[in-house]
């Protein structure tokens, strides 16, 4: 008897926080974006689409004024910012429950997936161990998985637009995996996906299952 798999939970990224403004105002508009495509999918949200769309906008709208270091101008643009980002993670978890662990459908919102990562977590994919923030900025770091016969290893890489189908791919072989591969010139903000392959005797394997980060 076969039991069906469950799924993997989805979560949300959360930690926008500790985003600059700069990175944080992509992270918005992109589920701003995203929300209005996949109305009919997500038509409960706890902030509705109105009111959130212009929480994000005055928000990136105080930024300007500022930058000449007027505390006013400074404590106007905090108090936006905390708006619209307490808006951000209320709409967010509306989004994870209402997806049903469903990625292309979670992703079709705009917001990104983050994998949550333990100790003796199991592998990200059969092929990827793991997929972690880099040393610097616009950076990550995969680890792949070992593969038996395997001379060397395919990594490719894209970002994740709206409708959750990457395409615009970026691919590097890999010889060694003991240590993680470095992957610089990102964007930060971005979700990338990451798949890979091995190269043995018999040639080719197929790629991965694609793992899902966010880039910081």
């Amino acid at each position: 008897m076969t039991t069906a798999a469950t799924p993997k939970r989805i979560h949300a990224f959360l930690g926008v926080n500790r985003l600059k403004d700069g990175v944080l105002t992509p992270v918005l508009d992109s589920t701003v974006q995203g929300l209005i495509a996949s109305a009919s999918i997500y038509n409960r949200l706890p902030v509705d689409l109105n009111t959130y769309q212009q929480a994000v906008t005055a928000f990136e709208g105080s930024i300007p004024a500022a930058l000449d270091g007027s505390k006013t101008a400074i404590a106007q643009k905090k108090k936006l910012r905390d708006s619209a980002i307490k808006m951000y993670i209320q709409n967010a978890h509306y989004v994870e429950a209402a997806c049903n662990d469903e990625l292309a459908t979670f992703l079709l919102s705009g917001f990104q997936a983050v994998s949550i990562t333990r100790n003796l977590a199991p592998p990200a994919s059969e092929s990827i161990r793991k997929v972690e923030q880099g040393a610097n900025s616009g950076q990550l770091a995969a680890t792949l998985m070992r593969y038996p016969g395997a001379t060397s290893y395919d990594l490719r890489w894209a970002p994740v637009p709206p409708g959750g189908i990457p395409s615009a791919w970026t691919s590097q072989t890999v010889i060694g995996i003991r240590t993680a591969t470095a992957i610089s010139g990102l964007t930060p903000g971005t979700v990338y996906a990451f798949q890979a392959r091995a190269l043995t005797r018999a040639g080719l394997t197929d790629w991965s299952d694609s793992v899902t980060r966010m880039c910081t």
